[in-house]
């Protein structure tokens, strides 16, 4: 198994803690020099707080155990391409290299509707590759998207 596989399969375990706890399931993980530095789960419900994305609440953690906001030489996989405002804290923190899993259409921030990552005139640009384990990340949101309307069906008969 590739080492990209491997980590994003860290953060379809971190997007099944999401689950787990009725949260949109999107996990990720920062890896430094081969090995997982930090790791965070969506937690918008559980939090009440709009930026307690997968990505923000990596990235912070990450920078509290390098006590720097710089992370520099990091990696970050994510089951989920990163929205507008997770690609800018990845802009912003000077992670290096983005592998995504799922492709999000409606708001991804990395390509599919806008660009952060490649915008040569922020601090940052950071390389990315999307669809790594697409299909098992992807269906993993469209499971528990699925599940939560039959389950709204049925309350409303």
């Amino acid at each position: 198994m590739e080492r990209k596989e491997k980590m994003m399969r860290e953060a379809l375990r971190e997007a099944k803690k999401a689950e787990a706890k009725e949260e949109i399931p999107i996990g990720c993980v920062i890896v430094m020099d081969g090995k997982v530095y930090a790791r965070a789960h969506n937690l918008r419900q559980s939090k009440r707080v709009a930026t307690a994305h997968a990505e923000i609440l990596a990235i912070e953690k990450a920078c509290r155990k390098r006590k720097d906001w710089r992370l520099n030489g990091a990696e970050m996989y994510v089951t989920l391409e990163p929205c507008a405002m997770c690609a800018g804290a990845i802009a912003n923190a000077r992670i290096d290299k983005v592998y995504f899993g799922a492709y999000e259409p409606k708001g991804g921030g990395v390509c599919s509707r806008f660009s952060i990552l490649d915008d040569s005139g922020l601090n940052h640009v950071a390389e990315w590759e999307g669809g790594v384990l697409e299909e098992e990340c992807s269906s993993l949101l469209k499971n528990f998207f699925r599940t939560r309307r039959q389950r709204a069906d049925r309350e409303s008969e």
